[in-house]
């Protein structure tokens, strides 16, 4: 009788051959049909050779340690007026068998090479798309309502059609497990993928989503409503630190460590009136057009008559990045959201936004855009595993967005217990949107979402990192919501090791 090993090695060199046999060349990929649009162009790109369009000669920094790569680009048209992008990258050796594609940001209309370059280097296929449209803007909506569906959510599902086809010509077989990995934008159609078609991927990665896109988008506007009321109203860049200052002030110890980060935002009780200016006006203080404007940055956006919340605030802690919805000028996103998604004027000024009908205005397109539905069982049924994160100092969509839509999410689970196998939420302290800021705001996302997937290990607490100029200077526990990181209350503030997780 031939040994288990022995049979496993003719299994799996008769497995290999045939794989070999049936595996394609880059250059015929050319001519692979594909159901919902073309091959544009397949080529062998030469390890550290890619450059991005538009750069110019000779390969980017980004991209001179990437492997050779067979490099297919597509146009699909599962639409008469579609014309969606995509890029699917396959490493020409030493393939993991897995698909991991990369989400966008904003409104999209690019492919993401860095995040195609990550993954490469991680040993996936991998793939993108710029959802049907060319440029970070909501110009191409009007007169095109089905782009506006691709953007929503269709481009991303027929580009993942497409990657795993190509995949399968290329290597002889399909991925045998798919992720997806995005945050923001990308967070959303993560999400979207997960409720609109549960079989797409195996695990999803969906940082700070801006699921409530559309109500996301008018909140922007409550916040650019705030510090524009008056002119008097406007908090320059310069009175941030004074702002945030007070805030550590009032409420940096209350998890149990001075060192700069609010573990829980949500109980800091901080007014800013105290920074009121008692006599005239300087970097250190607030007028009382400022102190009101601020209290309404701090509030979530409401519906004057109803008192109906649309969209969260917020957190203390984030003011450091004010500047990006609370600057000189409206945050182009959200005006034109409304000039040419809603409304499909040009002129439109965003000062004339009432929030006791902007629910009825933005409803058409919340169809397309919105990730509100909760009953994400058709996906956790299949084993399907969802990882959201999201930074407390997140100055582009307001924390509690995600909070609010996880305890949906385990509410219709049916609770903790059946839903924690299945979905976990990771709160960071100290980090801005997606990434940066003075917390611990790097950590092995992948990884944890393979353990997970593959072997079972459900993510409780998983070590982070913040670094400057390339070096680790910070290290701390994320905890699985609602838990946080309690100091132990010996040892260093920047060590790990000395945090528990605990409930809050």
């Amino acid at each position: 009788m031939m040994r288990p090993t022995l049979v496993c090695a003719v299994a799996c060199l008769a497995w290999l051959q045939a794989w070999d046999a049936r595996a394609a060349t880059c250059d015929s990929l050319a001519t692979f049909g594909l159901s919902n649009g073309k091959v544009t162009g397949a080529r062998v790109v030469a390890a550290g050779s890619f450059a991005p369009p538009g750069t110019g000669a000779g390969a980017s920094p980004v991209f001179k340690t990437l492997p050779e790569f067979c490099r297919v680009t597509a146009a699909l048209t599962p639409s008469p007026d579609s014309d969606i992008r995509i890029e699917v990258w396959l490493p020409a050796s030493g393939w993991n068998g897995k698909l991991q594609s990369v989400g966008n940001g904003g409104w999209a209309g690019v492919i993401g090479y860095p995040a195609l370059g990550a993954a490469l280097a991680g040993g996936y296929a991998t793939a993108a798309t710029d959802t049907g449209h060319v440029g970070n803007t909501a110009t191409f909506v009007p007169g095109h309502p089905e782009k506006l569906v691709d953007y929503g959510y269709r481009a991303v599902h027929e580009m993942t059609v497409a990657a795993k086809a190509l995949t399968g010509a290329f290597y002889g077989s399909g991925p045998r497990l798919a992720y997806w990995n995005g945050c923001s934008t990308g967070g959303r159609q993560g999400l979207m993928e997960a409720l609109r078609y549960p079989a797409d991927y195996d695990g999803i990665i969906a940082g700070a989503p801006v699921n409530a896109r559309t109500q996301q988008l008018s909140w922007e506007l409550w916040v650019a409503q705030a510090v524009h009321a008056s002119e008097a109203s406007y908090i320059p860049p310069a009175k941030y630190p004074a702002i945030h200052a007070a805030v550590l002030e009032a409420c940096d110890a209350r998890d149990g460590a001075r060192d700069g980060l609010l573990e829980n935002p949500t109980q800091c009780r901080f007014d800013p009136a105290v920074l009121e200016c008692k006599q005239g006006d300087h970097a250190s203080c607030l007028t009382a057009a400022q102190v009101q404007a601020a209290r309404q940055i701090y509030t979530p956006a409401t519906n004057p008559s109803t008192r109906a919340e649309i969209f969260p605030a917020l957190q203390p802690g984030s003011e450091l990045g004010w500047g990006a919805l609370a600057g000189p000028q409206a945050v182009g996103e959200a005006v034109e959201f409304f000039r040419h998604v809603v409304f499909n004027d040009p002129a439109w000024d965003f000062r004339s936004l009432r929030f006791d009908r902007v629910a009825e205005q933005i409803a058409p397109a919340a169809r397309l855009l919105d990730v509100v539905d909760p009953n994400l069982k058709p996906f956790f049924d299949r084993g399907g595993k969802l990882l959201l994160y999201h930074g407390w100092n997140d100055q582009l969509v307001a924390p509690l967005n995600s909070v609010n839509y996880y305890n949906r999410i385990v509410a219709a689970t049916g609770g903790d217990a059946p839903a924690s196998s299945s979905v976990r939420l990771f709160m960071m302290p100290g980090t801005n949107h997606c990434a940066g800021g003075a917390g611990p705001n790097t950590f092995d996302r992948m990884g944890v979402l393979e353990r997970w997937v593959e072997r079972g290990d459900v993510p409780v607490r998983i070590p982070a990192s913040h670094s400057t100029n390339g070096a680790v200077d910070r290290t701390r526990p994320l905890c699985s919501f609602p838990q946080v990181a309690r100091y132990r209350g010996t040892g260093s503030l920047d060590d790990e090791a000395n945090f528990a997780c605990s409930a809050p």
